[in-house]
């Protein structure tokens, strides 16, 4: 699938059609490349961070251990440094999902083509969907579910892979934030270190689920452009 954008296949007897503009096959293709690459930045912010939360951890540790063994530069520039590591995790993940929302609406659209009867949200529920609170619990699962079945072939059926990317990236959701209020509340270096493992913890599902999320788009993304090259089905 090229650039540029393709004519969708005239509808089938009794295709449904979703109101509003006419649906227009378009490749996902660059799209997919970018998301995946900022997939990748996002991972390496991550082993960073972790990297970084690490070397905390081990500072916190000796604090607790022995007070006077940790000078306050040492202190300073730790903090200095981990801040510094959430600020780059926090752009990554923003340009990350900016540029993956565009890629899952274009997805949607053209999944729009594919099969029209499929789809139980309307399209731009692909985008408010992962914006609108609770809701973006389970409104993108729902409608990436819809997307695949309608891009899918019967090679392509098992959902296994979006499956696992969901539930990781909802545990990886609810468990950083609940180890950021942990963190943003503690107090005595005892807490601190706890809240730090928990951190730390956070890093490690972010990587698994944007590991995850890179194979779920490349995927994706095959499966569209082999059904749009092999044209309308008779």
């Amino acid at each position: 699938m090229s650039n540029i954008p393709v004519a969708p296949p005239p509808p089938s007897p009794g295709w449904s059609v979703t109101p509003g503009p006419p649906a227009v096959l378009r490749s996902p293709v660059g799209l997919s490349k970018a998301v995946m690459l900022l997939l990748g930045l996002v991972i390496v912010a991550d082993l960073f961070a972790l990297w970084q939360g690490g070397q905390s951890y081990e500072l916190v540790g000796r604090i607790v251990g022995d007070l006077g063994s940790v000078s306050s530069e040492e202190i300073d520039r730790a903090d200095t440094l981990y801040g510094a590591s959430g600020y780059v995790q926090l752009v990554a993940i923003l340009a990350t999902a900016v540029v993956f929302i565009v890629w899952f609406h274009r997805a949607r659209v053209n999944a729009e083509v594919f099969a029209p009867e499929y789809h139980t949200k309307k399209r731009g529920w692909a985008i408010w969907g992962w914006i609108v609170p609770v809701v973006n619990l389970w409104f993108p699962r729902r409608i990436a579910t819809d997307i695949w079945n309608a891009s899918a072939d019967e090679s392509s059926r098992s959902r296994a892979l979006l499956n696992w990317w969901w539930a990781l990236w909802v545990v990886d959701l609810l468990f950083g934030r609940l180890a950021s209020q942990r963190y943003i509340k503690a107090e005595t270096p005892e807490e601190i270190k706890g809240a730090l493992s928990g951190l730390m913890a956070s890093d490690v599902f972010n990587i698994a689920a944007a590991v995850l999320a890179i194979l779920f788009v490349r995927r994706l993304t095959h499966m569209q452009h082999e059904k749009a090259l092999r044209g309308p089905t008779v």
